[in-house]
């Protein structure tokens, strides 16, 4: 299996998440999910891998889910499924898939113990803060 990005190049952390894959010496399949868009069976495969519910994995900050009306505890699985299916940009980022697992990265450092190699140099958010570095 190789390691999979779903990642949206505008959003900070997704950058960030890119950085930490990348500086493990691992050059992963970047997916630009608002790009691609969303099939049904994907994004069940990947919240179950996951172990998210749709409601879990959207994304309310920043997207059109509070005027969809999607914030409403009674909006069913199947409803946030086809709205995320209409507006990809409901889907929380950046999901990475590997070998050792399946996460939605946020925050940034979600994505190290699904790293495959180990860091080969330290890896800094843009704002400068560290995310993680090499193990001595």
């Amino acid at each position: 299996m190789t390691t999979v990005i779903h990642h949206n190049p505008a959003c900070g952390t997704s950058r960030n998440v890119l950085a930490v894959i990348r500086a493990s010496g691992t050059d992963p399949i970047v997916i630009e999910y608002l790009d691609a868009g969303w099939t049904r069976p994907q994004l069940q495969a990947l919240f179950a891998a996951a172990g998210l519910t749709a409601r879990e994995a959207l994304r309310t900050s920043k997207s059109p889910a509070e005027e969809l009306g999607l914030l409403d505890p009674a909006v069913s699985e199947e409803a946030l499924l086809d709205a995320m299916i209409a507006h990809p940009v409901l889907v929380n980022r950046p999901i990475v898939c590997t070998p050792k697992g399946t996460a939605l990265c946020r925050p940034s450092e979600a994505v190290l113990p699904l790293l495959e190699n180990p860091l080969t140099e330290p890896v800094y958010k843009e704002d400068g803060a560290l995310i993680a570095e090499p193990a001595p």
